[in-house]
């Protein structure tokens, strides 16, 4: 399945506080100790898009994010920013180029208040620019800005995701790589950080690169969507297209068919 050519849902929005940039995976290989978690990956992301990442634990899901941000091994292909291949750049360099990450676990410093986080956040900045660009981020969520002297590691999990997406959001980012961001959350308060937060982003203009467990969520505010099983891409498409697959819905959408249904689909022959 394929969406090319489709239109993001969110770009030109009020309030936009940057230009979304382009990304392109192609053939990307990447794993651990020069042993391959995802092979031969291809995904593309438009500047404003919401482009989500779905499948079944151990897929390398989360290694597929660490490749293009730099903290693992790239074995094979490449990863471009609009025009400029960042392939294996360190992660600092990739954040400079305009690549915000939210990490699944360890995306706030606990022991730090809220203002505190934000600064770490900015510590590309000068430091000059430091408060100016903290006072921009806590518009965008202004909850945060009743908390800025309360410690992260006494607010609750949907105000420390904020958090780490407002800490991402200091380095004025263009694309947005998002692990698993309603990790651990309630279903009312995962409804919240992607609905508001992540769509919010995109709202104002960021691309969002998002890998998720909640399929039905996530797909509620994709764009597209790909699903990884096995470290391969098995299906992509539109949220009306996957919802209108029987092997996605069975595996994904509840069902009594699995993830092996689309293996075996997408590599005849396969193991169930």
């Amino acid at each position: 399945m394929s969406a090319e050519g489709a239109a993001p849902r969110h770009p030109g929005a009020e309030g936009q506080l940057t230009a979304g940039a382009a990304l392109t995976l192609e053939g990307l290989t990447a794993g651990y100790d020069s042993r391959p978690v995802v092979n031969e990956v291809s995904i593309t992301v438009a500047p404003g898009e919401i482009v989500s990442v779905v499948g079944p634990n151990g897929s390398g899901k989360s290694t597929l994010l660490k490749a293009v941000i730099g903290i693992v091994q790239v074995l094979g292909g490449r990863v471009r920013l609009d025009d400029q291949e960042i392939t294996g750049w360190l992660p600092e360099d990739v954040a400079r180029a305009g690549v915000g990450y939210v990490p699944q676990v360890d995306d706030v410093f606990p022991p730090l208040t809220v203002r505190e986080n934000l600064e770490m956040g900015g510590y590309l900045l000068p430091t000059r620019e430091v408060q100016s660009r903290l006072d921009e981020v806590v518009t965008v969520f202004p909850r945060l800005a009743t908390m800025l002297g309360r410690r992260a590691g006494k607010i609750s999990g949907g105000e420390r995701k904020m958090l780490a997406m407002a800490r991402a959001m200091m380095l004025h980012p263009r694309l947005f790589v998002l692990d698993e961001p309603t990790a651990n959350l309630a279903p009312a308060v995962a409804s919240e950080v992607l609905e508001e937060h992540v769509r919010g982003l995109a709202r104002r203009g960021a691309t969002a690169l998002i890998v998720e467990q909640r399929a039905r969520a996530v797909l509620a505010i994709s764009d597209r969507t790909y699903v990884l099983a096995g470290g391969r891409l098995r299906m992509e498409g539109s949220p009306e297209e996957l919802r209108s697959s029987p092997q996605f819905v069975a595996s994904f959408l509840g069902g009594s068919a699995g993830v092996a249904d689309i293996v075996s689909e997408s590599e005849p022959g396969s193991p169930p």
